[in-house]
């Protein structure tokens, strides 16, 4: 018995990843119950239309955040821009395995002060590369101070060609207006129980 305690112990722990992270939509298809979401988004990457800022705000796990990096996939796709990514090439790997430098995720729960927000705004004057856009995905953005969004302000009346802000939130009404004015907003809501089945 010992023996059998002893090996076990050598070997690897089980490695347990939550039922979120292991369903999670990898393509608009996927996406169930969004689709006055997911059409828009589907239309504006068809006909090259994409904005520079997009907020998507509802409750927690109704996938705000695994709507921005299918959006990431989808631009910075080596076949796209386009709605259906391959999730073959290296930029839709790298995006889903969090190593592009094209696409950052930012929490601002963590990350409120003004001097995080001129981070951002310093490294979108590079140009994407090796994706076509870049892309910053910043979760939980009401949890930005006041001078974090005035200091963000200027990069959104004149971004960068190339460049997009995704704006995750539960709480939509703690952005300042000059911020919500310059965004397209997305409500998701929570889908019921017989689309989860």
């Amino acid at each position: 018995m010992l023996e059998a305690l002893a090996s076990s112990e050598r070997e690897s722990p089980l490695s347990y990843q939550v039922i979120a992270r292991k369903w999670r939509p990898q393509s608009f298809d996927d996406v169930i119950g969004q689709a006055h979401v997911t059409t828009p988004l589907r239309n504006a990457i068809r006909s090259d239309r994409i904005p520079h800022a997009l907020l998507l705000s509802g409750p927690r796990g109704v996938g705000k955040t695994t709507l921005a990096r299918i959006l990431a996939r989808c631009l910075n796709c080596e076949n796209g821009p386009t709605d259906e990514p391959c999730g073959t090439c290296d930029g839709c790997t790298e995006i889903i395995s969090g190593r592009s430098t094209d696409v950052q995720e930012i929490d601002a729960a963590s990350r409120t002060g003004v001097d995080d927000i001129r981070e951002v705004i310093e490294s979108i004057r590079y140009a994407p590369s090796p994706g076509k856009y870049r892309i910053f995905v910043i979760d939980e953005v009401h949890m930005l101070s006041k001078q974090a969004f005035n200091a963000l302000l200027k990069t959104l009346e004149e971004p960068p060609p190339r460049s997009l802000f995704v704006f995750a939130t539960t709480n939509p009404e703690s952005i300042p207006f000059t911020v919500l004015s310059r965004c397209q907003r997305y409500d998701l809501r929570r889908i019921s129980a017989q689309e989860v089945a």
